[in-house]
């Protein structure tokens, strides 16, 4: 049943026109209710909350950047994780048609996830997303969180891996508990720090350990919270981990049409119908998208602070060659 607290809240975002943050105090009443054995009620509360989700023009969604979400972690947990809202969607993001039509599945499987059910099916929840730096996948975590009106919880490595044996799958086994608890996108970037292949490193017998207790949670979670983690070392990834997540996708430089409208975007509030593109573009061929929105915001800057009051293709060029030399 809904605590004291919850209804407090619930009628306080209700109130404030908070959708986001009503939306995400439902999804964990229902959840606890499930773990209480009350199946019946915490199915009738999702199938609501999915129907909301799923007729837009019956959903008023409001993007409030300041949104404080319900549960803050507390204790040793709230040292492991950062949590927050994000207002990105899929609609923001570049990508290929092909990793695009994967992430949308994944968010049509969480909200048809009672129609799966009544076959005995459950949606993806573990997703491994695997790229060079600045393709996309931090964006991805952020997208997902904002498509599904979720927290993003962002797991904290550099606290969660420690040196003391058997207390690094201590801190995994408090956040997968969270996991079950409180639903929502559970991220961990730079997994291969967890997830590194049983035979290498310093402390084989402690490497083996933290990766099969991450193994076992993972196996655990359920499907209510989305688990993403993301890697740019797929190579020294335990093979085992492939097998436990429900999906893999994986992330590319982009290629001259999508640097092109990479540029488009960002430089959108300018005048940019008399630049070379195909010489910026092919300046531009070994960056990242992460990178090229920095050529963009640099070149802006510099417009600003120049006085300048057009953009050229010989400035987008120059700003283009010393993001590279910074990159050597």
């Amino acid at each position: 049943m809904a605590t004291s607290d919850q209804i407090k809240a619930l009628l306080k975002s209700h109130a404030e026109g908070d959708d986001r943050r009503f939306y995400s105090i439902a999804r964990q009443i229902a959840a606890q209710a499930a773990q209480k054995g009350h199946g019946k009620m915490a199915q009738e509360i999702k199938e609501m909350l999915d129907a909301i989700v799923d007729k837009p023009a019956n959903y008023v969604h409001i993007d409030r950047p300041n949104t404080i979400p319900l549960a803050q972690p507390k204790g040793e947990l709230g040292g492991l994780i950062s949590v927050e809202y994000s207002n990105l969607k899929l609609d923001d993001l570049i990508l290929p048609k092909e990793v695009e039509d994967r992430l949308r599945r994944v968010t049509l499987e969480h909200r048809q996830k009672s129609k799966l059910q009544e076959h005995g099916l459950h949606p993806r929840s573990k997703i491994l997303l695997v790229g060079p730096p600045g393709t996309g996948k931090t964006m991805t975590a952020k997208a997902l969180a904002g498509e599904m009106h979720l927290p993003i919880f962002s797991i904290q490595l550099d606290r969660l891996l420690t040196k003391y044996l058997g207390e690094t799958a201590a801190k995994l086994r408090l956040i997968f508990d969270n996991v079950k608890q409180t639903r929502g996108i559970y991220f961990f970037d730079e997994f291969d720090a967890i997830g590194g292949k049983r035979d290498i490193g310093n402390d084989i017998g402690e490497v083996r350990r933290v990766l099969n207790s991450f193994l076992q949670f993972i196996e655990e979670a359920g499907s209510e919270s989305l688990v993403l983690a993301a890697t740019n070392h797929p190579e020294i990834l335990d093979q085992a981990l492939f097998r436990r997540f429900d999906d893999v996708i994986f992330y590319e430089m982009p290629d001259k049409e999508l640097i092109l409208k990479t540029f488009k975007v960002n430089l959108k509030s300018k005048n940019i119908k008399d630049i070379s593109w195909n010489k910026v573009v092919d300046a531009a061929a070994t960056l990242s998208y992460a990178e090229i929105t920095r050529v963009c915001e640099d070149t802006l800057k510099t417009l600003i602070l120049e006085d300048r009051t057009s953009l050229s293709t010989q400035l987008l060029i120059d700003i283009i060659t010393q993001r590279i030399k910074t990159k050597s």
